[in-house]
C-alpha cells in the first residue's frame, strides 16, 4: 500500500548571477579580459567604450500592453531605463586608488621564428647524405626534444623506421648517421643522456689538461661525480684537489639542455600582468588595481531604439512579442555582467586591500623575516566574506610591489611556535633557513639536523623533519649535493 508524506528539506542555492560572480572573482587579468571579449562577441547588447547619452530618458513601462490573446508582459520586465547608461560616473569607478585613465595596455610583438627542429633540419642541408641517410637523419631530428635530448632507444628508433618508412637499418648504421646529428649545433644536441650530452661538448673544445681530466671523470665516474663523491674521485684518478676543482669547473661551464639555448625556438612565452600594484607614497602604502580590470561596459543604444519603434507600433504581432522576449533575456543578461564586474572590482580592492594592512610591516619594509601568520579565514573574517571567496582573488593573481611582482598565495603561510610562546610565520623560518644555507662552509654543509640545532639556537625550536620540509619547498638539495671542493 502507498503512503503519502510530507518532507521539509533546507538546501541553499547558487543563483546564475552569484555563479557568474564566483568565476569571475577566480579570474586573473588576462584571462578576465578574454572573458569580456567573449561575452562582447556572444551578447549585441553589451558594448564597450562611453555610452552616447543621447535625448533624453524614455520610459518603455507601457511598451507592450498586450495582444488579442490577452497575453501581457509587465511593465517592469521590459523597463529599460534601469539597464541603459547616463551621464553618472559609476560609484565603484570613485573609489580611490580603483581605476586610472592615464593606465596604457602596452602589447610586445613576438617574432615568430624557425622551430627547433626546422632549424636542425636547416642545418642537414650542408651534410651530404644519400636519400636512405637523409630519411634516417630527418627521424633522428624528428625524435629531438625540446631539451635537446633524444630519449628513446635505438633499438625502438630501428623498429620504427621499418614500420613506419619502411626503411631497415642495422643499429651501426644508425649510430653512424647519430654521430653526424650529433654534430649539429648547438652542442650537445641528440645526445642520449646528460653524460653523453656533456662528454659531446668538451669534445668540441680546445684540449686542455683540464678538459682531458674533465672528459675521463665523466666517462670513468659519472655516478661518483653526480654524488660529489670527491675523495673518491681523487683517489680513484690520482690527482689533485686543484686539478679536480678546474675539471669541475669546466663542465659547469657546459649546458645540460642544449634545446634551450636556441633563440629562435618558438616557446610559450608567460606574460605576467600584475592585478594589483603597492607603492609606498611618503611613507603610506598606496594600493591600486590594474585599469584593465575597470573596462567601460555598457548597454547598445540599438536597443533602446528597437524598442521605441515597438511601443510606437500600433500592431502587436506574435513575432514582435518573441523580439521583445529576446531583447530583455539579452538586457537581462548584460545587466547581470556589468553587476558582475562591479562586484569583482570591489571585491578584489577590499579583499586585497586587507592583505595588504594585515601584511603592512612587510611592505613597508620588503623583510620577509617580518611577514606575519596568515591563512584564508584571517582574511575572510576580516572583510566579512567566505573563506572561498579570499581563496578565490589570492589564486593566480600577482600584486606589483616594490620589491618585485609576486603571487598574492606567496603571503600566506601557517603559524609557529617560536622559543617564546610567540606566532611566527613559517615564511621567516625558511628566509632564515636559506641565509643558515647560503653562509654556510662549502666545504663542509650543514646536515639538516646542524640546521635544526642551529634555528634551535636563533629560538626556533623545529625537529629535523621539518627542517628537511622547508629545505626541499626552498629548491635546496641536502647537504652531500651541495658540497664544493
Amino acid at each position: 500500500m502507498l503512503k503519502q508524506h510530507l518532507q521539509f528539506k533546507l538546501s541553499q542555492k547558487l543563483s546564475p548571477q552569484q555563479i557568474q560572480l564566483m568565476k569571475l572573482i577566480q579570474l586573473p587579468t588576462q584571462a578576465f579580459e578574454q572573458r569580456i571579449k567573449q561575452e562582447l562577441e556572444e551578447n549585441p547588447a553589451l558594448e564597450t567604450g562611453k555610452a552616447e547619452n543621447d535625448a533624453g530618458e524614455d520610459n518603455f513601462d507601457d511598451a507592450y500592453e498586450g495582444d488579442s490573446e490577452g497575453e501581457s508582459i509587465a511593465a517592469e520586465d521590459i523597463n529599460i531605463d534601469e539597464y541603459l547608461s547616463d551621464d553618472e560616473v559609476p560609484e565603484y569607478r570613485t573609489q580611490a586608488n580603483n581605476y586610472s585613465a592615464d593606465d596604457d595596455e602596452k602589447s610586445i610583438p613576438y617574432a615568430a621564428g624557425t622551430s627547433f627542429n626546422q632549424y636542425l633540419i636547416n642545418q642537414l642541408n650542408t651534410v651530404y647524405l644519400n636519400d636512405q641517410e637523409w630519411a634516417i637523419a630527418e627521424f633522428l631530428v624528428g625524435s629531438v626534444d625540446e631539451s635537446g635530448y633524444i630519449r628513446r632507444p635505438l633499438v625502438d628508433m630501428m623498429d620504427d623506421l621499418a614500420f613506419t618508412q619502411n626503411i631497415y637499418v642495422e643499429e651501426e648504421t644508425l649510430q653512424r648517421i647519430l654521430k653526424i646529428v650529433q654534430e649539429l649545433d648547438p652542442p650537445g644536441v641528440a645526445a642520449r643522456s646528460l653524460e653523453e650530452c656533456l662528454i659531446i661538448q668538451l669534445n668540441r673544445k680546445e684540449r686542455t689538461e683540464s678538459i682531458e681530466l674533465a672528459i675521463t671523470i665523466l666517462e670513468r665516474s659519472f655516478e661518483h661525480f653526480t654524488k660529489k663523491h670527491f675523495k673518491k674521485l681523487l683517489q680513484r684518478h690520482s690527482i689533485s684537489e686543484e686539478e679536480l676543482k678546474e675539471a669541475i669547473l669546466e663542465i659547469e661551464k657546459l649546458n645540460p639542455k642544449p634545446g634551450g639555448s636556441y633563440a629562435g625556438s618558438n616557446k610559450i612565452i608567460e606574460h605576467i600582468v600584475p592585478d594589483f600594484s603597492i607603492r609606498i607614497v611618503e611613507g603610506v602604502l598606496e594600493l591600486n588595481l590594474n585599469g584593465r580590470n575597470a573596462p567601460e561596459l555598457h548597454v547598445s543604444r540599438q536597443y533602446n531604439n528597437m524598442l521605441e519603434g515597438y511601443k510606437n507600433s500600433k500592431e502587436k504581432t506574435k513575432s514582435q512579442k518573441d523580439t521583445v522576449l529576446f531583447i530583455k533575456q539579452k538586457l537581462d543578461a548584460a545587466k547581470w555582467f556589468i553587476d558582475a564586474i562591479k562586484q569583482r572590482q570591489q571585491t578584489l580592492f577590499i579583499t586585497m586591500n586587507a592583505i595588504m594592512e594585515y601584511q603592512k610591516e612587510y611592505f613597508l619594509t620588503g623583510d620577509e623575516r617580518k611577514l606575519r601568520p596568515m591563512i584564508l579565514k584571517d582574511v575572510a573574517d576580516t572583510i566579512n566574506m567566505d573563506v572561498s571567496t579570499v581563496s578565490r582573488v589570492a589564486n593566480s593573481k600577482y600584486v606589483d610591489t616594490p620589491y618585485g611582482t609576486k603571487l598574492i598565495k606567496e603571503y600566506f603561510s601557517e603559524a609557529m611556535k617560536n622559543e617564546h610562546g610567540e606566532d611566527v610565520s613559517t615564511r621567516e623560518i625558511k628566509k632564515i633557513l636559506e641565509t643558515v644555507i647560503r653562509d654556510e662552509e662549502k666545504k663542509k654543509p650543514l646536515t639538516d639536523d646542524k640546521l635544526a640545532a642551529i634555528l634551535k639556537e636563533k629560538g626556533y625550536p623545529i625537529a629535523r623533519r621539518t627542517v628537511a620540509k622547508y629545505r626541499e619547498q626552498l629548491g635546496i638539495s641536502v647537504a652531500r649535493l651541495r658540497k664544493q671542493i
